[in-house]
């Protein structure tokens, strides 16, 4: 996952920055960073892949690809 992807997810998901960073347990700073096209600690993608991951809404494909299921409830 890259910060595009990341963004894209995140957006697919109607998350904010701040959701994000407590699902994930990573600092507000650091996703927006990381979405600008900053580097990243492997550990933190990580943690911002199974965040969205865990939804079970979230699919990553190659280095572009995002699918997001729309929410059923």
């Amino acid at each position: 996952m890259n910060g595009m992807q990341c963004r894209m997810a995140r957006a697919g998901l109607d998350w904010s920055g701040k959701e994000l960073s407590e699902r994930a347990g990573v600092r507000p700073a650091t996703i927006s960073a990381f979405e600008k096209g900053g580097a990243a600690l492997t550990t933190t993608v990580d943690k911002l892949r199974e965040a969205f991951l865990v939804t079970s809404r979230v699919r990553f494909e190659g280095e572009t690809g995002v699918f997001v299921q729309p929410f059923e409830g």
